[in-house]
């Protein structure tokens, strides 16, 4: 059975993140709603397939701007939800 996550972003412009991990921790699916259409894209793209840990420690920490955070750390913590 997976596990399927609504993870409402803070301080970024995507408004949530929607993903779904299988049991042994793979990334299934993963969707943004709102953010930068292309770049959100490329990374559902690139993270599909791959290991929720994996993806989770290499995108944590990652700013944009000044905001002290960004898309791909604000999914970093939505992976963080999915894996319990």
């Amino acid at each position: 059975m997976s596990k399927h996550v609504q993870y409402q972003t803070q301080g970024t412009c995507s408004r949530m993140i929607d993903v779904v991990v299988s049991d042994d921790g793979v990334i299934e699916d993963l969707r943004f709603e709102g953010g930068c259409n292309g770049n959100l894209k490329g990374i559902c793209t690139l993270v599909k397939g791959r290991k929720a840990q994996e993806v989770k420690d290499m995108l944590r920490g990652i700013t944009c701007g000044n905001k002290g955070t960004s898309c791909p750390d604000q999914l970093s913590h939505a992976l963080e939800e999915a894996l319990g």
